[in-house]
Formats: C-alpha cells, structure tokens, sequence
C-alpha cells in the first residue's frame, strides 16, 4: 500500500488539479461577489487619488507659505533699500571723502538687491507705462498735455514683484489726466 501512495500519478488529467477545493456557489452569489469586488476596487482607485491630491494640495500650500514668509521678510528691507538709494543718488554732489563712503555704501546696496534677485524679489518699472491699480499705488494725479491720461509720468516709490508675478509692494505714482479745457475754466460760475 505504502508502494502505490508513493508511486507519482500520471498527468492524464486536463481539468484543475485535484489538490484544488472546487466550490459551487449560485450565479446570483457569483454576480454579487463580482459586483461587490469592483465597488471595493473603485473605493480603493478613489482612496489613492485623494491620497495623491492631498500630498500635491500639502505641498503646493507649503511652496505658497515658503513665498508668503520670503515676502514678509523682504518687504521688511525694501524701505532701507529705497533710503539708500536715494542717499546715494546725492552722493556724487559731495566731497571727495564721502564719494569714497558712497562707493561702499554702493556695493552694499549692490549686495542686498543681489540677495533680493537670489529670492526672485525683482522691481518692475512704472513710468511711461499704463496705470495698473494690480502693480500702482496712485498718490497724485497730474493734468497733462504730453501724455495720455492714465499713464504714469512719475515713480516716487520702486514698485517690486515677485518672478511669479505676485506683487510685493505697488510702486507709488503720480498717474496723468486730461487738463482741465480752457472753455470750462473760462465760464463764470453763477448762483442761482
């Protein structure tokens, strides 16, 4: 007996092997296994796009937080920057000695808008240019003939962007009008 348990069984067979459990289930049963196998299928592909769209919503919102903290601190130097500046542009009217400090002082600002343009902190020029209330801060409207209303004819403050595009302070302008006609101031004013 032992001789015939050991003995290899020939491979006639062509159906499932008969180490295999064949279980016979009804074809509504068969048809709700199916049905409840792509529901649980659909809800995992869901689970793991949600997952993925978290991770990019986290790490855009973390890119967004590193920009919004670089801009704080940078605007905090911007009014520093804009006082050295405009020490620095009467420099070349004094002595010897102080065109020497003016020199360094120079390379500094040179340093510091180095350090701004390294953050993608870049400023964007204003004259000549159409007002924009997104990149302009009007402080004065000015009536002229040499340029056509709405643009701007002075920069008294640099405005500054970042190479995103999001503005970091709006430059502040002085914005040209039409001119008053000489009819309308011609007429006398009249109480009745």
């Amino acid at each position: 007996m032992d001789e015939e348990k050991s003995s290899p069984q020939p491979a006639e067979e062509k159906g499932p092997s008969p180490s295999l459990n064949m279980v016979s289930i009804p074809r509504e049963e068969y048809e709700r296994l199916q049905a409840e196998t792509r529901e649980f299928k659909e809800k995992y592909l869901q689970a793991l796009a949600e997952g993925e769209n978290s991770r990019k919503r986290l790490q855009k919102e973390r890119q967004e937080m590193i920009q919004h903290s670089i801009q704080n601190v940078v605007v905090e130097f911007l009014n520093p920057i804009d006082h050295l500046e405009n020490a620095l542009q009467y420099a070349s009217h004094s002595s010897p000695e102080i065109k020497t400090w003016a020199t360094g002082f120079e390379m500094i600002l040179t340093q510091f808008k180095d350090v701004l343009s390294n953050h993608g902190v870049i400023p964007y020029v204003s004259e000549g240019q159409p007002f924009d209330p997104h990149l302009h801060e009007a402080i004065d409207a000015v009536p002229s003939d040499q340029h056509p209303p709405g643009t701007v004819i002075k920069e008294n403050v640099r405005g500054y962007k970042m190479s995103s595009g999001r503005v970091v302070r709006p430059a502040r302008v002085h914005v040209s009008i039409a001119p008053e006609s000489t009819a309308e101031s011609a007429e006398p004013e009249t109480n009745l």
